[in-house]
């Protein structure tokens, strides 16, 4: 008897066995991949860290402004933001998947990887302040991933972009020299490396508040980036800049000939940028923009600069669309931006001109020798061959101006760098511009009832909802030592005070 249930028990084992392994088999999609290329992971990656010119970003940088209500309007009344985890999931799974294929510690995607982390975690933090960052991508080993001082961020960040510098120049020196899956650098790493340096002086400059903090090494960490060229190359022109290329019917041009008909009137340039433009008498003018109707029916011609107006982002909707309509205000050059679906420029991310004149304010903030007048000309030119001014006279000319040619490294010479910085990054960079004007105060970006907030232009954004409650305890701890316990957009983070 006992034999009979022991044969029973061991054949009811084996069917439950083999019942097992048939249900898991027929519950495994062979459709679904388990695992992907390293290459197609980065490819993934990348296209999240586009950001779009003549978007809502650009209307905040006050380059541009939507007059027709059903649009949108110019408003600043921000609320929840979100984080960057999937893609920087994504980017520990990049590195993952190549480790599988390859084991050298040093690879394209590990450096890449690293690059990638810091830009990110700095995209992150530059819009919410404190963040979860040293425990966010423990996955399963840390569901509530506590929130580091924005300080430690900086200091996490610094690191993986030396890191990843490191990584590049041993890459190199083996004869990598290329990546798969790249979409803005045609794969070559020795650009990557550049753009990586770049990217460093934009997060040192964004600390200019913060020299003071011996652990950053702000200032040693510049001079020694921009007096080693050998181990910390730099973008030597906009032909290497980080920036995103459109292909017709493929991703277009965001301004293009299938919606010209839809914005000719609903959209106008700002005063912030284009009087400013028009104060210096600056070539771009004609570039950028059309004259405004309404003054070439006075008699203006179209070389004047004072027939291009922008409007005030103060101003009411209601009123911006009423002068709009009546040709009071000038439109974005509607040849250039919306005449071919590949657009006139490529979306820059991390470009030459932003470099040039972050260089231009290091050197006059004295944190490296230097000479801050070269790079601030330097910068202007190259926003300028971006626009296809390469006449030398047009230029000269526009330099030698005293509001434009270089005062020296002093106050006066640094607010020429950062109004210049402002102008070169037109459409570019995402929130940089912003970023530079919450940081100094230039420009002077205007306010009113058609920019919301209760007359003032916020400072960050809210955290993502679902801190407050798939990570409760650590988000309120974040607000409280932050903001005083209320998540605000117009509190000040610690990089701004």
């Amino acid at each position: 008897m006992k034999k009979i249930k022991y044969v029973l028990w061991v054949s009811l084992f084996l069917v439950a066995a083999c019942s097992t392994d048939e249900f898991l088999e027929l519950n495994t999609d062979p459709n679904r991949p388990t695992s992907a290329p390293a290459s197609l992971i980065l490819n993934g990656v990348l296209v999240d860290l586009y950001e779009s010119p003549w978007s809502l970003t650009h209307r905040w940088n006050q380059y541009w402004l939507c007059n027709f209500n059903y649009y949108g309007n110019n408003e600043y009344n921000w609320t929840s933001g979100s984080f960057d985890y999937n893609t920087l999931k994504n980017s520990l799974k990049m590195t993952e998947e190549n480790a599988k294929a390859d084991p050298e510690p040093v690879s394209v995607y590990s450096a890449m990887g690293k690059f990638l982390r810091a830009y990110f975690g700095y995209r992150m933090t530059m819009k919410f302040g404190d963040i979860p960052f040293s425990e966010a991508l423990l996955g399963a080993e840390q569901t509530a991933p506590k929130y580091d001082p924005q300080k430690q961020v900086f200091i996490q960040i610094l690191n993986l972009l030396d890191e990843a510098n490191s990584e590049f120049s041993s890459l190199l020196a083996k004869g990598k020299k290329t990546i798969d899956g790249d979409i803005y650098l045609g794969g070559d790493i020795a650009k990557w490396q550049k753009v990586t340096n770049a990217f460093k002086l934009r997060v040192l400059i964004q600390l200019s508040k913060k020299t003071n903090e011996s652990d950053l090494k702000i200032k040693e960490r510049f001079s020694e980036l921009l007096n080693n060229p050998s181990k910390f190359p730099l973008l030597t022109g906009t032909h290497e800049d980080l920036s995103f290329k459109y292909i017709s019917n493929i991703n277009n041009y965001p301004l293009n000939p299938g919606n010209e008909g839809f914005d000719k009137r609903r959209y106008n340039l700002s005063a912030t940028h284009l009087n400013k433009l028009v104060e210096l008498k600056d070539p771009r003018t004609f570039v950028i923009a059309d004259p405004a109707e309404a003054k070439i029916a006075a008699g203006k011609k179209a070389t004047d600069f004072d027939a291009y107006v922008g409007a005030d982002p103060g101003e009411s909707l209601d009123d911006m669309s009423f002068k709009m309509n009546k040709g009071e205000y000038s439109a974005s050059n509607q040849g250039r931006y919306y005449g071919s679906f590949s657009g006139p420029e490529n979306g820059v991310q991390v470009g030459y001109v932003e470099m040039a004149f972050n260089i231009a304010e290091g050197i006059n903030r004295g944190w490296a020798a230097g000479d801050a007048a070269a790079w601030y000309t330097n910068g202007i030119k190259a926003s300028m061959g971006i626009y296809g001014i390469s006449n030398n006279t047009v230029i000269t000319d526009y330099l030698l101006q005293s509001k434009v040619l270089y005062k020296g490294n002093n106050a006066e010479g640094l607010l020429q760098v950062l109004t210049q910085k402002y102008l070169g990054m037109f459409m570019q960079s995402g929130f940089e511009p912003f970023y530079n004007w919450r940081r100094t105060g230039i420009p002077v970006f205007t306010i009113g009832i058609g920019t919301g907030n209760g007359g003032s232009i916020p400072l960050r954004f809210q955290y993502p909802v679902a801190e407050r409650t798939a990570n409760k305890a650590n988000y309120d701890a974040a607000v409280s030592s932050q903001y005083n316990g209320k998540d605000d957009i117009n509190a000040i983070m610690w990089i701004i005070k």
